[in-house]
């Protein structure tokens, strides 16, 4: 009986920590931690796996200006992005199945991957197929384009014709999103 006693009181021991010892509260991240996680988080808003983002983060390093300005500017200018800012789907993962089902076109043309980069003065608009589902066009776009989001200063839309026009490509100012890029350039920089 007495083993059995000593076995609980052991086993509530373990759970709770060695005698003397301090429980583990928050580890303070290590700079390392700081930009890894400050990584993950980017590719998380915009949906994307390492092997894409590291390829953006080559082409930023590649452009004139900096890296983590250039690797903003890219992400903003995916086409998947460019139809979530434009209204035409309520998220950035609706955005690329729209676009990956042939239901955008850029410049007229029906564009299937959602990491298309748009360019100035490029128009995206939704296919001739879609503007004729009135259901979809009811749930999804019409519904976020009448919500009070407002789209980036450099994208113009018409809701009309439930399409937008690349006025220039996005600067820093234009990214709300609270990013702290240069953490990602250090992490990569290694």
């Amino acid at each position: 009986m007495e083993k059995n006693t000593r076995d609980q009181d052991k086993g509530q021991q373990d759970k709770k920590g060695a005698p003397g010892q301090q429980q583990k509260r928050g580890k303070k991240l290590s700079g390392y931690g700081i930009q890894l996680k400050e990584k993950q988080k980017v590719k998380e808003i915009y949906g994307m796996r390492e092997r894409q983002f590291r390829r953006f983060f080559d082409l930023a390093t590649k452009s004139e200006g900096g890296a983590g300005e250039n690797l903003l500017s890219l992400l903003e200018r995916r086409l998947d992005n460019v139809v979530y800012r434009l209204k035409l789907a309520v998220t950035r993962t609706q955005a690329r199945q729209i676009i990956v089902h042939g239901h955008v076109l850029v410049n007229g043309k029906k564009v299937s991957s959602p990491s298309f980069l748009v360019g100035v003065n490029d128009v995206v608009s939704l296919a001739e197929k879609v503007a004729k589902k009135d259901k979809f066009l009811e749930q999804v776009v019409d519904k976020r384009l009448n919500i009070a989001i407002k789209v980036p200063e450099w994208l113009e839309l018409n809701k009309a014709k439930r399409s937008g026009i690349i006025l220039r490509f996005p600067i820093r100012t234009d990214i709300q999103a609270p990013i702290e890029e240069h953490l990602i350039v250090e992490l990569y920089s290694k």
